[in-house]
């Protein structure tokens, strides 16, 4: 049980330590447009996320009311898997206020009571990105989740003033507590941390 408690001790220091050991990137260039109007933000994810997710709207609206709206936007797909630790994948396309696209990876570790796996449609809200650069750096949270066949949950994960509210619409068998990070690439990596 000793051994045991000093492995999460461990686990946590290094996430946390993850988390917070890089310098914040320099932006290189700001994004001059104004942010998302709520109504185009919703159809997008409606659209995205197609008419059989019920709730997407309410959640969505949710996270306009904690945050207004969101500098950009993020449509892609991910995949979890946990037992007591935990691994995420996932890509997509970001969407900047100003029209420009690009790219975008994430993966992450994660440590918790949690058990299962997922796959999930996500639609990542952004809030206070001063540059598309700012974006790649690891985003610590925690998440609470509970997936039986279909769900639609948002958590939200910050470093800085920037905040990701990722909406996960998933199948699959998962359910627990976790706290961790995911880490945002311009490219694929599958090393998660």
């Amino acid at each position: 049980m000793r051994t045991l408690s000093l492995a999460l001790a461990t686990w946590l220091v290094v996430l946390c330590t993850a988390c917070s050991s890089q310098p914040p990137q320099t932006p290189t260039q700001p994004i001059s447009a104004e942010p998302y109007q709520t109504d185009t933000v919703l159809r997008e994810a409606e659209a995205f996320f197609g008419a059989g997710a019920r709730g997407v709207a309410d959640v969505l609206n949710k996270a306009f009311s904690d945050n207004g709206p969101p500098a950009a936007y993020i449509k892609g797909e991910e995949a979890s898997a946990a037992i007591g630790v935990g691994l995420r994948y996932g890509h997509g396309d970001v969407f900047l206020s100003d029209g420009t696209t690009s790219k975008v990876f994430w993966s992450g570790p994660s440590l918790g009571l949690d058990f299962g796996g997922n796959a999930s449609k996500v639609f990542v809200l952004i809030y206070d990105l001063p540059s598309i650069d700012a974006l790649y750096e690891r985003y610590g949270g925690v998440e609470g989740s509970l997936y039986y066949v279909g769900g639609v949950g948002v958590n939200y994960n910050q470093r800085g003033n920037v905040t990701l509210a990722p909406v996960r619409f998933g199948v699959g068998w998962r359910q627990g507590l976790n706290v961790g990070y995911i880490h945002l690439t311009p490219e694929q990596t599958w090393v998660p941390f």
